[in-house]
């Protein structure tokens, strides 16, 4: 395979390009109203209490089908000595 080198060039120089390109320094965000930032505190807040509600219902209804498919019966351990 004897390609010259250009053509082994061209595709690191094309690589530098697209990063510069992607590392470009991106405007500053729109100030963010304070109003606006608490109320989606709140709501994030919210959903996250009623995520974590919901996940241990789930969490007790798993327990409780277990305890009746197995009878209710605790694990045994047998501990050598």
């Amino acid at each position: 395979m004897n390609a010259p080198k250009l053509w082994k060039i061209i595709p690191a120089l094309i690589v530098c390009g697209a990063v510069g390109m992607a590392s470009a320094k991106l405007p500053a965000p729109p100030p963010v109203d304070p109003v606006k930032a608490e109320e989606a505190k709140k709501k994030a807040a919210d959903t996250a209490k009623k995520d974590a509600d919901e996940l241990g219902k789930a969490q007790d209804r798993v327990a409780d089908r277990y305890k009746k498919q197995k009878g209710g019966a605790k694990p045994t351990t047998t501990a050598k000595k």
